[in-house]
């Protein structure tokens, strides 16, 4: 097991990584009860060191996060991690380098977990035996911040087998630009008037239904993060869409629609009749996607083969190189800013893939 330091004063700690120009990261955060998730540890290690800071505390944070900002972390399918500690910080490290992306462009199973990784490269086992753990309970226990350690103990000799590798074969640049991907805001911002787009079978509702639909889906969020808790939590999405179909005009009509808990009624009742009146007057001229055409599957199965035969060539998975949902955005939702289409792909495949559009 590693050693590994616990941090409570993170602001006084920081100085301590002056030197680093790269540090491995990883964190640990509950999210069962909240919208936004809690974040609860920081794992960070240097190499030689493991630090475990814990952000409950209540001591500052504000030269820690910028100080760490500017560190290019090492981290593990970090996408959470940095979508977590973005809405916590509200900052996001100039440089990441994310070692399952980077196994995956030297024809790794993509996906590939942090412990099979690890296994893969150093012929170590991690056991996962604190997968289910309380971060937030305080004291935290030795077993358990010494699985917190392990997250982060083979971070950067990971990174820098992988890095080596990849020079080797020229797709280091490959694997720093589909890391950056990550460092987009857009993917962790929460808009309200986006919401729509996450609600399980809205896509096929139409003219005012959809409207309806489009306004109480924003209203959810709203209460979502104004109160801090799930979605689903304030209100499911199979009873916004029943509220879109039945479309009530009056707060005595709510009563009716099944399903439709009382205690809901008495506290948003209002706010539901009146985002409903309100999609009378929006513009909405959406129409539920069409089926593909027998052109469409052609040119989606012609395009597949295309990446299969590059992936193959290349040694990597297909999904590697380009997912089903990837093509069909082309395809059916003309996407031209694909990442398919620009960067290292669109050298590789993208080219003749835009010959076939």
């Amino acid at each position: 097991m590693p050693a590994f330091t616990l941090v409570d004063q993170p602001d006084s700690f920081i100085s301590q990584l002056d030197d680093l120009d790269h540090v491995g990261v990883d964190t640990e955060f509950m999210r069962e009860k909240t919208f936004f998730a809690e974040l609860c540890l920081v794992q960070i290690s240097t190499g030689e060191d493991i630090y475990c800071v814990d952000p409950l505390n209540g001591h500052g944070m504000d030269e820690f996060w910028t100080d760490l900002m500017r560190k290019t972390w090492v981290i593990h399918s970090g996408r959470q991690d940095i979508e977590v500690i973005y809405q916590t910080a509200g900052k996001m490290p100039l440089k990441m380098f994310d070692t399952q992306i980077a196994a995956g462009l030297l024809g790794y199973a993509p996906q590939m977990g942090y412990a099979t990784l690890v296994k893969e490269l150093f012929n170590v086992e991690i056991a996962k035996s604190h997968t289910r753990a309380d971060w937030s309970r305080r004291p935290l226990s030795d077993a358990v911040l010494q699985y917190a350690a392990e997250d982060v103990e083979y971070l950067l000799p990971a990174f820098e087998s992988l890095a080596e590798s990849l020079d080797k074969k020229a797709r280091l640049g490959w694997a720093e630009e589909d890391s950056a991907q990550l460092l987009n805001p857009s993917l962790y911002d929460m808009d309200p008037n986006l919401a729509i787009e996450r609600m399980k079978g809205a896509k096929n509702l139409r003219g005012k239904r959809r409207a309806s639909a489009a306004r109480l889906a924003a209203w959810r969020e709203s209460e979502a993060l104004r109160a801090n808790r799930p979605r689903q939590w304030i209100a499911r999405d199979s009873l916004l869409l029943e509220l879109a179909t039945a479309l009530p005009t009056r707060v005595d009509e709510l009563s009716g629609i099944d399903g439709l808990p009382a205690g809901l009624i008495r506290r948003s009742g209002k706010a539901l009749v009146a985002a409903i009146a309100a999609s009378v007057s929006d513009e909405n001229n959406y129409a539920p996607p069409l089926p593909p055409n027998e052109s469409q599957k052609v040119l989606l199965k012609s395009m597949q083969k295309q990446v299969a035969d590059c992936a193959a060539d290349l040694g990597l998975a297909a999904e590697t190189v380009a997912s089903k949902r990837d093509l069909s955005a082309i395809i059916f939702g003309g996407d031209r800013t694909s990442k398919v289409l620009g960067g290292w792909r669109h050298d590789v495949i993208g080219d003749r893939l835009l010959k076939l559009l």
